[in-house]
């Protein structure tokens, strides 16, 4: 089997790369990626080692997808993956990249007549319904309740049921829009594809930032005594999130790649749910009992546009229909984080410190 990999060389393309190399050795894994990210190309050496083709591309321009070949399936991991794109006032880039390179992708597997394994986002749902969500605060954190005026949220979290219907950001726009027209490629082109709703991914191999890979930066902060600050909501910290492992990710994409037929044609949500959420009060404990450093934490009471009070993955339909469930705690997640940057302190000290 031949396995494609667009963003191969980031966070999640790369885990997936190394995971697959070593867990079935005599499949060709070939990583495609532009290197935009920085601390990406750290990731090249291993690939060398492990014998993983890695192909420099775009997928915004289809000449750099045909380099390819064929192949046997793509798992599409290739966006911009900040809810902050776009919204300075110049979505080109985050349209172009995530819509229009989706596109190319789509267009390539049809020719190789490959399988899809698209990556999408919780930012899918709406910002306003969630936000308009009933709510209680406790000690040190928010929490959905279960008494709401519509159908799709819960104490477990948000759940497929979701209406679609309002703004949710450019991000969350253009994989939307991206969901939607797997369907008519499925429908019209024959091609079988998994769609899944990833919450916050977090895991070692992550370059974390404040708006994209916030588990890995508070992580990074306590590990080099750095300051923090709690942005929004009263800049109190109890805004939550759950937090899936990359490793409870690739458990899910390996069932995707060998066992298509049983998400062809549907979309699930797939997160850390309820047992592996935190809100960055309770990241902060983590944080200071895994390094035993205490760090300044400012307090800043205004909201970020597009930001939520609460996300939650109601994982509910892909536990019951597929059996997947997270296995990691969101204490594992911050575990192996600290022990990947304790063992590469020297070269991830300039990129995250």
């Amino acid at each position: 089997m031949k396995i494609v990999i667009t963003g191969g060389a980031g966070f999640v393309g790369s885990n997936l790369a190394i995971s697959f190399r070593k867990k079935y050795p005599a499949y060709e894994v070939v990583v495609f990626d532009n290197l935009k990210r920085r601390g990406s190309e750290l990731n090249l050496i291993e690939f060398k080692l492990l014998g993983i083709e890695f192909v420099h591309g775009d997928i915004r321009n289809p000449e750099d997808l045909e380099q390819l070949g064929d192949f046997d399936c793509m798992i599409e991991a290739s966006a911009e993956p900040s809810v902050m794109s776009g919204l300075d006032g110049s979505p080109a880039y985050v349209i172009n990249n995530n819509l229009t390179g989706s596109i190319n992708c789509f267009n390539v597997c049809t020719r190789a007549k490959a399988n899809l394994i698209f990556l999408s986002t919780s930012r899918v749902y709406p910002i306003s319904l969630i936000e308009n969500a009933n709510y209680i605060e406790e000690a040190t954190r928010f929490s959905f309740t279960d008494e709401q005026a519509f159908s799709g949220i819960s104490s477990k979290g948000v759940s497929e049921q979701l209406s679609l219907d309002a703004a949710r950001s450019f991000y969350g726009t253009t994989k939307l829009a991206g969901e939607l027209l797997i369907k008519e490629y499925c429908e019209f082109y024959n091609i079988k594809a998994a769609v899944t709703r990833f919450g916050v991914i977090a895991g070692p191999r992550q370059m974390g930032k404040t708006d994209q890979g916030v588990v890995t930066l508070w992580m990074a902060r306590h590990f080099w005594k750095k300051s923090l600050s709690y942005i929004g909501y009263g800049g109190t910290g109890k805004q939550v999130r759950d937090i899936l492992h990359i490793e409870d990710l690739i458990s899910l994409v390996d069932m995707q790649v060998h066992q298509i037929d049983k998400f062809n044609g549907k979309v699930f949500n797939a997160g850390g749910g309820l047992q592996g959420s935190a809100s960055l009060q309770e990241m902060t404990a983590i944080c200071e009992e895994i390094t035993g450093n205490k760090i300044d934490i400012a307090s800043v009471t205004e909201n970020r546009p597009a930001d939520l009070r609460i996300y939650i993955s109601d994982n509910t339909k892909i536990e019951t229909e597929i059996g997947w469930a997270p296995k990691k705690t969101a204490k594992n997640v911050f575990e192996d984080i600290y022990s990947w940057i304790k063992d590469n302190e020297t070269s991830l000290k300039p990129l995250l410190s």
